[in-house]
Order: C-alpha cells, then structure tokens, then sequence
C-alpha cells in the first residue's frame, strides 16, 4: 500500500495542500480555522500520514537534534535531566545527543566535524561549560542549565533555586537547635556552588552563637570522607552538623563520621543535595534536597526550541524541596 501524501490528506479533509502544510507545520494560528486545523490533524492521523522530516528539515535548514552537554554520567541526576529532555524533545520531533564530557569536568573536542551542520543547537550543564570551548565558533542557539544568568554568552538560562534549598537545609537543621556547622563543598569552580555557600552563610548570618566551618571535596564518596574526617577532627568547637553540597559528599560523611566512633543523626547530623537514588540506599536515609531533573531537561529543551522559534524562553527558577529523613536530629546536650 502506498504511503499516503499530504496532497491525499488535503483531499480527503477538503483543504488544499498549502492548508495541509501550515497545519501539520504548526504555522496555521491567525491562518487556518481552529476547526480546520483539528480537521486536517484528525485526517492526517486516520490516513497514518507522516511528513517528510528530512525534506523538510533541509528546506528549512534544521537538523531538528539538539546537544546535551553534561558531565560523565557518574550519578543519576544528569539520567534523569535527560530523561525529561528527550521527551520534551520528541513533542517537537527533535532528537537529543548526549554528550557527556569524557573526564566529568573540563574541555573535551568537538564531537561533530561540522557542528553547525549536524545540530540545531545546544543544552549544556554549567559543570560542563568547559566542554563548550570548541561548540563556540558554530555559532549555535545555547541554553545553559544551573548556570549564572546574568552571563550574556547564553541565548537562554534554566535555574533551580538552589538557593533556597540551602536556607531550606539550614532553617531545619537551626530549628533542630544546631549552632555549629561544617560546609563539605564541592571543589569545583561554578555558579550553582558558589550561590549554595552564599545562601549557608546568609542563613546563619541572622542566626545568634553560631560558627561556620567550610571543607572542600571532589563529588566523590571516598575524597569527602577524607575531607570530613580532616574538618571534623580540627581543633575548636566540633561540628554538630554537616551541610554538603550533594548526595554523594554527604554519604563520604557519614562514612566518616562512622570512622570517628560518631552515630549519625544523634551525635552528627549530614544533609544532601540532589535527592538522587543514594539518598534513600544509604543507612540512615539522608535529609537531602530534591531536585526535579526531569523538569531541567524539559525546561532546557523548551528554551532551546523558543530561541529557534524567535521567542523568549520562560526564565523563572524551578522549585527544590526539602526531604526529611533519618539523617538529622537534635544535636547532643552539650
């Protein structure tokens, strides 16, 4: 049986081609009647009609994919910021390619010889941006996620709001009646990092008698647990509290804290960052930070087919919640 056209669709809805193609184009609105629009879609898919995406991609210049830049997939969060693109994506009959940065951070080659010919353009976490070095020259669309919005080098910016979530994480464990705080930070050079530290020190700036000590690690479970056990055996007024920027730096604490004879939560208490699968296989639970990945990656495509389109994409933050779990506490009587 032959595969039906769009001059068969026009036929058998009473439209003529010109009609057929705006519709199924979605540039029908101010053109075609919302009747005669639903009137085409409806004939099109009991026809089984599917256009000619390559034809019309090489009539309007598009290679309708789009670049994920993130780095190496060493937890699920980035799974799952792609998860959400990809299916943002196939709404709009785009495919994604994932490009994970081979060492996790830093530079990496281009991976097209010809970018401008084999992409629309670009996603791109900000602990990847590095990757970008040799994307610039292509002159592409660029939506950064978790990135400094105020830098102009972005066609578009999809935040969350990282920052509440850590004054989320340090009124709970204030409320639990902590004074004395340890910050494992994440030894990497980026916005969304340095704004979680801004908001930690913030937070206890309006809080009475309390004291802030800051380690930094690599987002390793092993390099944390170093960094925990060398900040929490430094003499001075013990942490009662730990505050990490992810899900895997809190597990390194908590295995250190272990090793120090500590339980957690009743003589240390460790919160997250993420909520990532780790946080509900570790014993206790972590209190943690959740993050909705998905929605990154749909936001993210969502920007990136906007500035295709000629419009401003959407630029509020999305949401993070606080998730309590058996990792925090009261802290010990004095």
């Amino acid at each position: 049986m032959a595969r039906p056209t769009s001059k068969d669709v026009a036929k058998a809805a009473g439209v003529s081609q010109a009609a057929v193609s705006l519709v199924l184009g979605d540039k029908w609105h101010g053109r075609v009647s919302p009747t005669t629009a639903d009137r085409v879609r409806d004939t099109a898919r009991q026809l089984g009609y599917r256009p000619n995406l390559a034809a019309r991609n090489l009539r309007l210049g598009r290679t309708r994919t789009a670049l994920l830049v993130v780095p190496a997939l060493t937890n699920d969060f980035f799974a799952r910021v792609y998860t959400g693109a990809a299916h943002q994506a196939a709404q709009h009959d785009f495919g994604v390619v994932l490009y994970p940065s081979p060492e996790g951070l830093g530079p990496a080659k281009d991976p097209f010889a010809s970018a401008r010919a084999a992409i629309d353009g670009v996603i791109a976490s900000s602990m990847a941006a590095h990757t970008l070095t040799a994307l610039h020259g292509a002159d592409l669309p660029l939506v950064m996620l978790d990135s400094d919005p105020t830098d102009p080098t972005a066609g578009a910016h999809v935040n969350l709001d990282v920052a509440d979530g850590m004054r989320q994480i340090t009124e709970h464990l204030l409320t639990l009646g902590h004074r004395h705080f340890l910050h494992l930070a994440a030894d990497i050079d980026s916005w969304t990092f340095t704004t979680r530290a801004e908001a930690i020190a913030h937070t206890l700036r309006t809080a009475p008698h309390t004291t802030l000590r800051t380690a930094h690690a690599p987002l390793s479970a092993a390099y944390s647990r170093a960094a925990a056990t060398q900040a929490l055996t430094t003499p001075g007024p013990r942490p009662t509290a730990v505050i990490c920027d992810g899900d895997m730096i809190a597990a390194g604490a908590c295995k250190a804290a272990r090793r120090l004879g500590l339980s957690v939560p009743h003589d240390l208490s460790v919160t997250g960052f993420d909520d990532l699968a780790l946080a509900t296989a570790v014993d206790p639970e972590l209190t943690t930070v959740h993050l909705p990945a998905e929605r990154v990656g749909e936001r993210g495509m969502e920007a990136l087919t906007a500035l295709l389109d000629g419009h401003t994409p959407q630029d509020d933050a999305l949401p993070t919640q606080l998730v309590i779990r058996d990792s925090t506490a009261p802290p010990p009587p004095s």
